[in-house]
């Protein structure tokens, strides 16, 4: 399975691209085309608008634009994908954000016409902040530019270069020329582009090597809900049910329960079909433990032999999502795995200009979708991972204390390092 992301600019033409991804690999119903081919009749087009297969809600139909993100699961003989189409106005890169931090591969859109934009690098420094692995740029809209080699060469080397600087290898990113509105290089490598060698994007999809689920990191389980039954078929029952955010566990194993540090056994690991010898990375499961200790949603059950740390002082960096800045004081709430705690931003350490590809030390706020470092103490110690080791307990979520909004996504360390390092 392959998880991939669309991202970019407005009218880049992300749902249309997906959409020509669905109808092209034949994976869209019957009843779906049908609709798509009415609705477009409806609007006085000739084509059907492929992007009403991924705009579902009424204001994306009415706009033309996306607003959530959508998610899409296709398949071919040769691998089963799950895509989430992101939007692209810079009002809703917390939606990018969200979309993009599964992703294993993500697929950047540029207009041909206009090239690499502003939202274009905001995007890949998310993308880069997020730990996404590989990069595909999609220069859409070739066919508005005559299918003109020297535009699509000029594009592919600034991207490259801007790539390079966020510490992607080169190896890492392709560039495709399509349209997505005719389906060229899209499914089927085009004629329109004989100077072009490389693969159709679905062909690279289909190839790509991707890294699997974290199944080699060490184990991780955040406790979501203690099962305690107390039947009389199951008396003396107590198990810990979540989902392995990461690694493998196995009858017993030896585990420690953070942030108390009580080591103890894995005696059965439990699933809804039953008892299993072993679990991974995504399987969610109860795990019966050796000795009776104090464990309750929030605690982390981790790898005796390779634990997380505690720490109420997180070195973090965030992606500010909310319409208020976020200022050196403020008091909010730490979301991490199961365990919401108070936290308060002890220092603004610096702000990263994706722009520029620079940092600016000790800022005195940080505005909606910036990127910074930021130093938190929390009220209660915490079991992290660094986020370039271990994505799920390496992230957090900043909460607002008054209302419950999301204010930011938050990772521990500094995963945009080259950036940081070239300020230095």
């Amino acid at each position: 399975m392959l998880r991939l992301a669309t991202a970019g600019s407005v009218d880049d033409g992300k749902s249309t691209l997906v959409g020509r991804l669905l109808h092209d690999t034949k994976s869209v119903l019957a009843d779906q085309l049908d609709a798509v081919h009415r609705a477009s009749a409806d609007r006085g087009l000739a084509t059907p608008d492929l992007s009403l297969l991924v705009d579902g809600l009424r204001a994306e139909r009415e706009q033309g634009i996306t607003i959530d993100v959508a998610y899409r699961y296709f398949a071919t003989p040769k691998r089963t994908f799950v895509l989430a189409d992101t939007p692209g106005h810079v009002q809703y890169t917390r939606n990018t954000v969200t979309g993009a931090s599964t992703a294993q591969l993500a697929v950047l859109l540029v207009d041909a016409r206009k090239g690499v934009i502003e939202q274009t690098r905001r995007h890949a420094a998310v993308l880069a902040l997020l730990g996404v692995p590989q990069l595909v740029l999609a220069v859409n809209k070739i066919d508005m530019v005559d299918f003109d080699e020297a535009v699509f060469t000029r594009i592919a080397a600034e991207f490259t270069e801007h790539a390079r600087a966020l510490g992607y290898r080169d190896d890492a990113v392709v560039t495709i020329p399509v349209s997505a509105l005719l389906g060229d290089n899209v499914v089927e490598r085009s004629a329109n582009t004989p100077w072009y060698s490389g693969p159709s994007l679905l062909e690279h999809l289909e190839s790509v090597p991707v890294a699997p689920d974290p199944h080699d990191a060490p184990f991780r389980m955040p406790v979501q809900y203690v099962i305690r039954p107390r039947t009389a078929e199951h008396p003396d029952y107590r198990g810990y049910a979540g989902q392995v955010a990461a690694g493998v566990v196995a009858e017993g194993d030896e585990v420690v329960v953070l942030p108390a540090g009580l080591r103890t056994r894995v005696s059965k690991v439990d699933t809804p079909n039953g008892a299993k010898p072993r679990a991974a990375a995504g399987h969610s499961v109860t795990l019966l433990l050796a000795d009776d200790v104090d464990i309750s949603r929030g605690d982390l059950i981790a790898a005796a032999d390779a634990p997380p740390w505690v720490t109420d002082e997180l070195d973090a960096t965030v992606c500010w999502l909310a319409e208020k800045p976020l200022n050196p004081g403020a008091k909010v709430l730490v979301k991490h795995g199961t365990r919401t705690v108070q936290a308060i931003v002890t220092e603004l350490s610096a702000r990263f200009d994706e722009q520029q590809l620079s940092s600016v030390d000790g800022p005195d706020s940080l505005q909606l979708n910036e990127i910074g470092r930021v130093q938190l103490r929390t009220s209660e110690p915490l079991p992290v991972d660094d986020y370039a080791a271990s994505r799920r307990t390496g992230s957090f979520l900043v909460i607002d204390q008054a209302d419950g909004t999301t204010l930011a996504a938050g990772l521990i360390g500094v995963p945009l390092a080259p950036l940081a390092a070239a300020s230095e």
